[in-house]
């Protein structure tokens, strides 16, 4: 198969992965995409380093089988745990969604008071406030773990009463620090983004990442000469469990309706 005409391969551990689906199917409306939502594990926040670099290079090699040109790690967990090894394993390019999202912060931010809700993982890992400091050493950074948020989202409650109080109680924790930017490191939570919005303050500037990831996925694919220019598109997507559960969840998402959607489970 002609490189350019390969997919793109794009996974998360559930459904939060599909706001970086949904932005690289609107930057990049050409190209071919297959999207595998690990439902079987979620959350990863939750789960050792060790776990989450194993589903990630399992997940990663049956995407390569699919011939894909290039993967998208859309989960912040993976991204900060297991980004490095899925570099060294596979023969194509590698996105994460916490580099793009760190760039992002530190180019609206005027007060280098940045603050990063996640997963229990993604904070305890400390990989955003090193690439934050990596760009500016004198940043203060504060992390919040939030870690009901990502049941709540993959439970379809985006804007039940309970998920508006869990968003107040967490980010009434971040307010002392005057932060006047707000990661969302989670690709699960742009899913609730207003909500949480609400509970951060009006001069809080929240940072999604998936817009910039598919901004760096264009630049990428038009550089190496790899990306579609025509031609009738396919999407596939994959789940490791509940395939129904899954595509009625994600069809009230901004990604809509994404057609039939297949079980793969690894043994």
């Amino acid at each position: 198969m002609t490189p350019s005409l390969r997919p793109i391969g794009i996974f998360d551990s559930g459904l939060g992965g599909l706001t970086v689906f949904n932005a690289v199917r609107r930057l990049l409306p050409r190209e071919n995409l297959i999207y595998f939502g690990d439902t079987a594990h979620v959350p990863y926040g939750s789960k050792s380093a060790a776990a989450v670099t194993a589903y990630s290079l399992e997940i990663a090699r049956f995407l390569r089988g699919k011939k894909i040109k290039l993967l998208i790690v859309a989960c912040n967990t993976a991204s900060a745990l297991a980004l490095d090894e899925l570099r060294k394993n596979l023969d194509i390019p590698v996105i994460g969604v916490l580099e793009p999202g760190v760039r992002r912060a530190m180019a609206v931010s005027k007060t280098r008071r940045i603050g990063v809700i996640g997963t229990e993982a993604t904070i305890k890992s400390g990989a955003y406030t090193r690439k934050i400091r990596e760009i500016e050493p004198s940043a203060k950074v504060y992390g919040l773990a939030c870690p009901l948020f990502v049941p709540l989202v993959e439970e379809g409650w985006w804007k039940h009463r309970v998920t508006r109080l869990v968003a107040s109680e967490y980010l009434n924790r971040l307010r002392p620090a005057k932060i006047d930017t707000l990661i969302l490191g989670c690709t699960h939570y742009p899913v609730i983004k207003e909500t949480i919005a609400r509970a951060a303050g009006a001069k809080v500037e929240l940072i999604d990442s998936a817009e910039t990831v598919a901004q760096e996925a264009r630049e990428l694919l038009n550089a190496r000469g790899l990306a579609r220019k025509t031609g009738k598109v396919k999407i596939k997507v994959y789940v490791s469990d509940d395939p129904a559960r899954f595509a009625l969840r994600a069809a009230n998402l901004p990604a809509g309706r994404l057609g039939s959607v297949a079980l793969k489970r690894f043994s």
